[in-house]
C-alpha cells in the first residue's frame, strides 16, 4: 500500500484542521494505521494510531481530547481531526502504515510501520 497525506495548512491557535491520508491498493482495510508528527528540531511521535477497522485507537496524551483519528476502509483512507490547535502543534504530519493480521492491533512505536507517507505541514500561529 502506498499512502499520501494531505490537508496541512496554516490556522491560528483555537482553530481546528482536517488531515487526510489517502492509501493506494485494495488490502487497505487490513493495515493498521498510525499518525506521526515531526517539529523543527525534534524527534517524530507518534500522535495517533487507529486499528484495522478502527475498533481500537491510541492518542498521545498532548493531544487527547483535542484530536480524533478516524478511518474509511471503502474509501481507503483515514483522517486526523485536529480541534483547538495549539502552536506547539506545529510540525509535519506523517501517516504510516503496517499490515496487521489482527483485527485490534496497533503499533506506537516508529520502528514498526513499514509504509510512509509524505508528509503534510501544519503551522499554528499564535
Amino acid at each position: 500500500v502506498q499512502l499520501q497525506a494531505s490537508g496541512g495548512g496554516l490556522v491560528q491557535a483555537g482553530d481546528s484542521l482536517r488531515v487526510s491520508c489517502a492509501a493506494s491498493g485494495r488490502t487497505f482495510s487490513s493495515y493498521a494505521v498510525g499518525w506521526f508528527r515531526q517539529a523543527p528540531g525534534k524527534e517524530r511521535e507518534l500522535v495517533a494510531a487507529i486499528s484495522r477497522y478502527g475498533g481500537n485507537t491510541y492518542y498521545a496524551d498532548s493531544v487527547k481530547g483535542r484530536f480524533t483519528i478516524s478511518r474509511d476502509n471503502a474509501k481507503s483512507a483515514v483522517y486526523l481531526q485536529m480541534n483547538n490547535l495549539k502552536p506547539e502543534d506545529t510540525a509535519v504530519y506523517y501517516c504510516a502504515a503496517r499490515y496487521s493480521s489482527l483485527v485490534d492491533n496497533l503499533w506506537r512505536q516508529e520502528y514498526e510501520y513499514d509504509r510512509w507517507g509524505q508528509g503534510t505541514l501544519v503551522t499554528v500561529s499564535s
